[in-house]
């Protein structure tokens, strides 16, 4: 992203109920705890499943910030998985921050669900993931730009 990265953290932190997405459809007083809706385009639609994200306080450090995120699926429990991430904020340069998102997660139904996992859960969760933080860092780049 062509920003520094003070400027982009603020335009997150400032108001994450706005930019955690704007995919953000709920969010309490505080910001912390989100209601979002996450997936990925295909053949011009869009495949979705809302999930509730908690939303840590942020860690910096020289060069980089992070933010511990927690999304769950709504709905019954125990047919999606948990992700645990840290959505990174690092410097590239005093103009250049790059936006990264790290997470894990089990697999739910036990050896049935890692093996689906590995044929196919897989791919969907790292394109739900990228579409994720493609448009979050638009939003993010949208609110810096406005700010300017």
């Amino acid at each position: 992203m062509a920003h520094p990265r003070a400027a982009l953290e603020k335009a997150l932190l400032s108001a994450p109920e706005s930019l955690i997405p704007s995919i953000a459809t709920y969010a309490d007083d505080r910001g912390q705890h989100l209601l979002a809706e996450v997936g990925f385009p295909v053949d011009g639609h869009r495949v979705s499943k809302n999930v509730e994200i908690d939303v840590g306080s942020p860690v910096t450090s020289t060069g980089k910030t992070w933010i511990p995120l927690a999304w769950r699926a709504t709905g019954p429990t125990g047919l999606f998985p948990v992700l645990e991430a840290e959505l990174e904020f690092a410097s590239l340069g005093t103009e250049l921050t790059q936006l990264s998102l790290s997470g894990r997660y089990q697999p739910p139904l036990g050896p049935v669900g890692r093996t689906i996992d590995k044929a196919l859960l897989s791919r969907i969760a790292e394109a739900t993931i990228k579409d994720f933080v493609d448009r979050l860092a638009r939003a993010i780049e949208a609110a810096v730009t406005r700010a300017a």
